[in-house]
């Protein structure tokens, strides 16, 4: 990896909203950002059914894409280093399954790695309503300095399409690796005077 150059892993769970994956895969092409990505055999059944992507094109959007069934992946190693992972989305059974370390997939393992090295760790957990095992898992995880964040939309910037929404959050998961970008219209501020 060269020194100035960014290297972000982001996995692909089987939960709904894979757009958001997509979109930030989008997102760090733009930006010069090398990836490599983790897409569950739910997650491409999903890219099918709710977008029109293919899941062979959301691969090509990816400097590299690991199988999941390949726990002998460079990224199944802490020696791999890399600036960040982000899970978009994250179904409750990956996010359960690095709750409690059980790593039987690549998309697992390179997670509880990252976690295990002290990188940055962003999950965008899909599921509502939660129930208390969710919560319990995600407390668990933002506790061992996990970044828990849900795509949950803001309107203060007033979206008018699914894509303002998606952008918005995505904006935010750019903002949370430190990378810059325009997708999020920031809080102007008001004054109340």
């Amino acid at each position: 990896m060269a020194a100035d150059r960014k290297r972000i892993v982001v996995g692909i769970s089987g939960a709904t909203g894979v757009i958001y994956g997509i979109r930030l895969l989008e997102q760090l092409k733009k930006a010069g950002v090398e990836t490599h990505l983790i897409l569950t055999n739910w997650a491409s059944r999903n890219i099918e059914l709710e977008t029109n992507y293919l899941p062979e094109d959301v691969a090509k959007l990816a400097d590299y894409c690991h199988k999941e069934n390949n726990l002998a992946s460079v990224l199944a190693s802490g020696s791999f280093i890399h600036n960040g992972m982000v899970v978009a989305p994250c179904s409750m059974k990956t996010l359960a399954a690095l709750a409690h370390g059980f790593a039987d997939n690549l998309l697992v393992r390179a997670a509880d790695v990252t976690l295990k090295e002290g990188r940055k760790l962003v999950l965008m957990p899909r599921e509502t309503p939660l129930n208390a095992i969710h919560l319990e898992n995600m407390l668990k995880l933002a506790k061992l300095g996990v970044t828990i964040m849900p795509p949950m939309p803001s309107f203060y910037n007033r979206p008018v399409t699914l894509d303002d929404l998606v952008n918005q959050t995505i904006g935010r998961v750019l903002d949370t690796l430190g990378l810059e970008n325009n997708l999020t219209k920031r809080w102007p501020g008001v004054d109340i005077g």
